[in-house]
């Protein structure tokens, strides 16, 4: 971890001069780590789950946002990564690395992943999950409702088909204006295999033009589209797993077993930088690490610079072990932007579907 934090990507030779060990030669550094990585007596996945089980044990009586999602790596592994929404990041809490082409992956496989997440919530905290338009399918929402107690907002494709009234209607057949939106009483989703009660929310956003569709296990408003946006910030940790954080395609890793141990070290180190940045700004020295007159960097940037600067000065470093359920105390000037912007958009509610 401390590797990858100094040196800020994953790749083995790249890290190895921060780690201590008995190598002498770079090439013996990597054959280590690569070793380790590929050492299935090491469990990855329940170190981390035994840490991030800790950190959300004082989570509160608040609900908890999931994003569900997949990244493509080398258009040959396909990554399904759930994380729990938090303060503008998503906090990984379960993966599973599939070797394929396609960022579609098997029912059984979100299935999986999706039980790995919820044993690490704590009981009693309900639980929302937010997936894009290639999780839209029957089988995962009764999955979701029926064997798992989570409630979701998952966008729909424009293809799909829903009976309201004795009749069925098409996503695209629902034609609205800029700035109009109207949402449904208990319909039924999808005409081969149908999925029943369950609410449907339709917008046209006029800032970005796109028509959104959305379906919910509960009775849908105009929040439900603010809680959808929650699941962009997943996007954005996704950017901080690559280009702008930790450079996951860097590792060159072409094994399996050794990209999924890879990806819960990259988990954990995220889980601590976040925890990190949580207790920088608790204990008031944000602006120690953070150049910028109103707070700019996100909770994991804030902890990834802190850490660095610790080990520079050898500071002892404090621990703060859990994440609150409670609002962000002092969100990132570009979180304030993005609340704004969420604020101004208005919409005029339509009382019926308009006739397609």
């Amino acid at each position: 971890m401390i590797g990858m934090i100094q040196s800020q990507n994953v790749h083995l030779n790249g890290f190895g001069v921060y780690v201590q060990s008995r190598a002498t030669y770079a090439q013996s550094h990597q054959r280590r780590f690569r070793r380790w990585l590929s050492n299935r007596r090491i469990d990855v996945m329940a170190a981390h789950h035994a840490l991030v089980s800790h950190a959300l044990s004082q989570w509160g009586n608040e609900r908890m946002y999931l994003s569900l999602d997949t990244t493509m790596v080398w258009n040959c592994f396909c990554i399904v990564w759930v994380g729990v929404v938090y303060r503008g990041r998503t906090v990984p809490i379960a993966w599973r690395v599939v070797a394929q082409s396609s960022s579609t992956v098997r029912l059984w496989t979100i299935q999986r992943v999706l039980r790995q997440a919820v044993r690490v919530i704590p009981e009693g905290v309900e639980v929302v999950l937010l997936a894009d338009r290639g999780f839209a399918d029957g089988k995962l929402m009764k999955y979701l409702r029926e064997n798992l107690g989570c409630h979701f907002r998952i966008r729909i494709k424009r293809c799909f088909q829903f009976l309201m009234d004795g009749q069925w209607h098409k996503v695209s057949g629902v034609q609205l204006q800029p700035g109009q939106a109207c949402f449904t009483g208990s319909v039924s989703i999808g005409k081969t295999k149908p999925y029943a009660n369950v609410f449907l929310a339709f917008a046209h956003d006029q800032p970005s033009g796109e028509d959104w569709g959305i379906v919910s296990d509960e009775p849908t408003h105009l929040q439900t589209f603010a809680q959808y946006r929650l699941r962009f910030q997943g996007e954005e940790s996704f950017l901080d797993l690559k280009s702008n954080g930790f450079n996951l395609e860097s590792s060159r890793l072409r094994d399996k077993f050794a990209l999924s141990q890879l990806c819960g070290v990259i988990a954990l180190t995220m889980l601590f930088l976040v925890l990190q940045g949580t207790q920088v700004l608790a204990s008031d020295k944000r602006r120690w690490v953070d150049a910028h007159w109103q707070r700019g960097m996100s909770y994991l940037k804030l902890g990834w610079n802190w850490i660095r600067l610790a080990i520079t000065h050898q500071w002892k470093i404090p621990v703060y072990w859990f994440l609150s359920s409670a609002p962000d105390p002092h969100p990132a000037s570009a979180s304030k932007k993005q609340l704004e912007r969420l604020l101004e958009r208005e919409f005029v509610v339509l009382r019926h579907l308009p006739a397609s």
